[in-house]
Parts: structure tokens; sequence; C-alpha cells
């Protein structure tokens, strides 16, 4: 009769994947980290579900820079949060939003034709040509 000492309740699956989810933590972290460092010295934050599951890291910078990354859970991003020191916040507005800062670029991606930035033809109806 053969000793089978292998666990059948999926602990070896369930150990994998929590070691996966740890390094992607890990990471995550040490991006939060290297982007805190080069705005400024540190960096603020808000997590936010985008779709299926995975969530948006939005990083502010103490120099007013942003950045996003993306978790492929709220656990793991809570962790990589965590990991490197990141301040979170509930919402991005009022006092977060108002540390961001912005330059010509994002005015103009915003705002498009209307301050001289580029045309945006793929939001025409389809079938319609945006430069009519």
């Amino acid at each position: 009769m053969a000793d089978d000492t292998t666990p059948q309740d999926g602990t070896a699956e369930k150990t994998a994947a929590d070691g996966r989810a740890d390094r992607k933590a890990a990471r995550l972290a040490h991006q939060i980290e290297a982007f805190a460092k080069s705005h400024g010295g540190s960096a603020e934050g808000q997590l936010a579900h985008i779709a299926r599951g995975t969530v948006r890291i939005a990083l502010v910078g103490a120099d007013g820079e942003w950045g996003n990354l993306v978790a492929p859970s709220l656990d793991v991003a809570q962790k990589a949060a965590g990991k490197a020191g990141l301040t979170l916040h509930d919402d991005f507005d009022g006092e977060l939003a108002a540390k961001v800062r912005t330059g010509p670029y994002e005015w103009s991606r915003m705002a498009g034709i209307q301050v001289g930035g580029p045309a945006n033809p793929a939001a025409g109806c389809a079938g319609h040509r945006a430069d009519n």
C-alpha cells in the first residue's frame, strides 16, 4: 500500500496562488516606491475597481506628477500599498485631486480640438467621418 501524503483539498493550489499574489504585491510595491522616489520622495494613492476584479492604483507624487498601476485583485493592491507605505485615500477628489499637476499635454487631450489639441476621429458615429 502506497503512502499518499499529497493533500486532496486544494491546499497546494491555494498556497501556489498565495505565493503568486505575494510576489505580484512585492513587484507592485517596488514600482510604487520607485515612483515615489522619482517624484519628490513620497506618494499618495487611491484604489479603484476597474474590471473583472482588477484594481487601479492611482498614484500622486509629492511633486504633483501622477501615474497608474494595475493589480489583479483588491487584496494584492492593498498588500502592495501597505508594503510601500503608500498613504491611501478613499476617493480621488478633493485633497488628493488638488495635488495633481497637469500640463499642456493633459489639457489639450482633455479639451481636444476646442483648445487646439488633437482631434479624436474615433469619437464620431460609426460610418460617419468626424471631420465632416
